[in-house]
């Protein structure tokens, strides 16, 4: 490893499972001190920690709802005061719905959009303000393939991933100025507990991978490594990107299989 985030505070949201979990595992195997973010999984969020410490890393374990404007105050104050100034932000954390259009109602699509936009903008914002006075920071977005691809029964979800791309896009321009880049992910078919959950049947997901370039779901730990280029000095003039993590899955033309 580059050790490339050595001694840097790093919060992961969501970080008890999937993609969070991998992601703060590999920031802590490259130095970092990782703060575990979780919001209800307290299991997940122990066992993230463990296999951090495990392998020689460091980790400290923080429950807070980042849809709350409560829990996040006490989440960034806490952190700067106690553990360090936060170099890298990863906005995970996110509410997922799956009811189709006409039975989405609002208190459902304000729920959505609370954790998924509202929250995240809030977090950044706080984050942010503390990285600028001292004119060094890195914020990532975890988006989605669905930002720019629909499909049924996630229209929410979608329209929650769309406004995150474009905050990214607005964040990154402006923090620029304070030595503060934005920038964002957008995993396809990455194999996480969520994913699997959104198929009634375990054999389906894997029918779907035919029609991925390369014919296989994505690991977690391949999206954190990207994760993790884009918040380093490794990417020091990359600012406001979308970057897909999918096989090419966004690229191609719809309908084809991988191998005719």
């Amino acid at each position: 490893m580059k050790r490339r985030f050595e001694d840097q505070v790093v919060v992961v949201t969501g970080a008890s499972r999937g993609i969070g979990s991998a992601t703060a595992l590999a920031f802590a195997a490259e130095g970092a001190k990782v703060v575990v973010n979780y919001r209800s999984d307290t299991k997940g969020a122990l066992e993230t920690q463990s296999r951090i410490e495990s392998a020689g890393g460091r980790a400290l374990v923080y429950q807070a709802d980042v849809g709350k404007v409560e829990d996040i105050d006490r989440m960034v104050s806490e952190v700067e005061e106690q553990i360090g100034p936060i170099r890298v932000l990863v906005n995970n954390a996110a509410a997922f719905n799956r009811d189709r259009f006409l039975k989405v109602s609002l208190e459902e699509f304000d729920r959505s959009f609370n954790a998924n936009v509202r929250g995240l903008f809030y977090l950044s914002q706080q984050v942010a303000c503390r990285m600028a006075a001292r004119k060094q920071g890195s914020i990532v977005h975890i988006s989605s393939i669905l930002a720019q691809l629909a499909v049924p029964g996630r229209t929410v979800y979608c329209a929650t991933k769309g406004a995150v791309e474009a905050l990214t896009r607005a964040m990154a321009v402006e923090l620029i100025e304070d030595n503060i880049r934005v920038n964002a992910v957008s995993p396809g078919m990455i194999r996480t507990e969520a994913l699997e959950a959104g198929f009634s049947r375990p054999e389906i997901l894997e029918e779907l991978a035919r029609y991925i370039p390369g014919g296989r779901i994505g690991k977690t730990m391949e999206l954190a490594q990207a994760v993790l280029f884009l918040a380093s000095e490794d990417a020091s003039y990359i600012n406001g990107i979308i970057l897909p993590v999918d096989s090419g899955m966004s690229a191609r033309e719809a309908g084809l299989p991988s191998k005719p």
